[in-house]
């Protein structure tokens, strides 16, 4: 039997060969230091924020080279795969703008770009080891393995199958291969390590700088019993046909770059160039840690949709734990599109970046104030479709309404910054509507005798209130009632002698504005004044 013929009975499902697909999928024709880079998503859970941090990189750096970026779906794990996982992650790449050039959905010259449809490439890299005798049949058991683990335990010695624990496999004929292949026996195809674990390797890591480890040793599995390779052997293979030219991924990959190196010196592939980003981590109890997807929120992307803060802002917000000088150039650069900003590895912190949930609020509120009240109310309906339908009624019914209020000291010089996101704004506006307002509770200020309010209003509404009044001369009015009523009009004089008034004009505007809102706090009154009406405005005085 030869190695090829032993190999065909090893993968007997395999239909081409290595060379047919270096033929298929030739070398990217690209401009010197164009850069092709790629996400490998997996669909074993929520997508995972560090799915987005990578993409805004690896699409960033792609597009400023004149370069590609494309999506690549690794589910050859799919034991642990979730339903409607792969939906998720597209999902998230669309929502979030991703300016992939190819993917699944996109298509591309080097499709397919989910791993599962890619089999028969995997068995015929496997192949080719097989035949130079650089990859080997495995028998042992799931239960063997166990009982061999338990037995490095207890003799303190390092845990795998490499050494003189995969010796016996090794040392199989291809006849005694053969007999139990036609037995039925299960296996796996695994590297036949050449490595020495005495020996160091090393990369320059693109983020990192110069890593050194020791080499790899173990015969690790790169074809399952079904075929499919695990990640280890698929990524080489994939990354090498497709023509990434440097792997951005999570710095949890940099223990296994030594299997990689030795995968692609078997293949007899040049190495790709690392960058491994460091984890995006969040501070409890004064200690960092790494963002949890059992504990943290945060860490799900889903959590940033279903809060309604917005794709512009979390984009903005990991551009700023990518690099450490954008968040400088974006304030000295207003207005400009941050395609202008030139992104580097350089400026990629070696590590952990801290999770700073007030810093992405602060982003989603500059933002959210440079947006037309229009364009916010658009935002604010598609989000309460799916996520508070009582809500998206309410302001689909009052819409000219909605968009006046969320104009409020909108078009000025430094407009308001009240909204982070989509989430909270019913809980900041919805006085402003009857459907919603139903008070439980009044924030009244200095004056608190119910009389003396009702005195106030009922004075305030009948002879000073007028709905055609500028701000200027509305103003002039509240002054007058002051005046009227024994309060200081004028906060110079209150304060040269406050015991000679009841109070002042700002405590006056305080009881209108809590009787119209119940709140003590709030945008501009005028504007809140002329929104409502002066129907209204009584309507709710009168329930005082």
């Amino acid at each position: 039997m030869t190695r090829e013929e032993y190999a065909n009975m090893l993968l007997p499902n395999c239909k081409h060969d290595r060379k047919y697909y270096e033929e298929k999928y030739p070398r990217r024709n690209l401009k010197e230091g164009a850069m092709v880079t790629r996400i490998g998503p997996s669909p074993t859970g929520f997508v995972h924020i560090g799915t987005l941090f990578q993409s805004v990189i690896a699409t960033k750096l792609a597009s400023q080279s004149n370069g590609v970026s494309y999506v690549r779906i690794e589910d050859t794990d799919q034991k642990r795969e979730i339903e409607n996982g792969k939906e998720a992650i597209l999902k998230a790449v669309s929502d979030y703008d991703m300016p992939f050039t190819e993917g699944p959905i996109l298509g591309g010259e080097y499709a397919p770009y989910v791993q599962s449809e890619r089999s028969d490439i995997y068995q015929a890299f496997a192949k080719d080891l097989i035949i130079r005798d650089l990859a080997y049949p495995s028998f042992i058991t799931e239960e063997e393995l166990a009982k061999l683990t338990e037995e490095q335990a207890k003799l303190k010695q390092r845990i795998g199958y490499f050494g003189k624990w995969a010796a016996k496999e090794r040392a199989y004929t291809m006849e005694e291969v053969a007999e139990k292949v036609k037995n039925g026996e299960p296996y796996t195809i695994r590297l036949k390590s050449q490595g020495d674990f005495e020996n160091k390797v090393f990369i320059e890591d693109c983020i990192k700088g110069r890593v050194e480890f020791p080499e790899n040793d173990m015969d690790s599995v790169i074809l399952k019993s079904n075929g499919i390779p695990p990640y280890h052997f698929a990524h080489p293979v994939d990354d090498y046909l497709m023509g990434t030219t440097v792997v951005i991924r999570g710095e949890e990959w940099l223990s296994s770059v030594p299997l990689h190196l030795e995968i692609f010196k078997a293949l007899g592939i040049e190495p790709i160039q690392y960058a491994h980003t460091s984890s995006i981590q969040k501070e409890e109890d004064g200690k960092r840690r790494k963002i949890s997807k059992r504990k943290d929120p945060e860490a799900n992307v889903e959590y940033y949709t279903r809060m309604g803060i917005p794709k512009e802002a979390v984009k903005l917000y990991l551009l700023t734990l990518a690099n450490s000088n954008f968040e400088e150039w974006y304030l000295a650069n207003p207005g400009v599109s941050t395609d202008e900003f030139k992104m580097t590895f350089e400026k990629m912190g070696g590590s952990g970046a801290l999770f700073d949930t007030e810093k992405l609020n602060n982003i989603a509120k500059t933002f959210l104030s440079t947006v037309s009240a229009k364009e916010l109310y658009e935002r604010i309906y598609a989000w309460a479709k799916i996520y508070d339908e009582d809500f998206a009624k309410v302001i689909k019914a009052n819409k000219e309404k909605t968009i006046a209020t969320l104009n409020i000291e909108r078009e000025t010089e430094k407009p308001r910054k009240d909204f982070a996101m989509y989430s909270e704004i019913k809980d900041l506006i919805w006085y402003m509507f009857d459907e919603l307002y139903q008070p439980t509770s009044y924030e009244w200020g200095k004056i608190t005798e119910k009389e003396e309010i009702k005195n106030i209003l009922n004075t305030y509404i009948e002879k000073y209130y007028d709905e055609n009044d500028n701000q200027e001369d509305w103003f002039n009015k509240v002054k007058l009632l002051c005046d009227d009523l024994g309060y200081a009009s004028n906060m110079k004089e209150y304060k040269k002698n406050p015991e000679a008034f009841k109070g002042n004009v700002a405590d006056v505007s305080t009881v209108i504005r809590v009787a119209v809102t119940s709140k003590s706090r709030t945008p501009n009154l005028y504007d809140i004044l002329q929104i409502l009406g002066k129907e209204e405005i009584k309507k709710r005085i009168e329930h005082i």
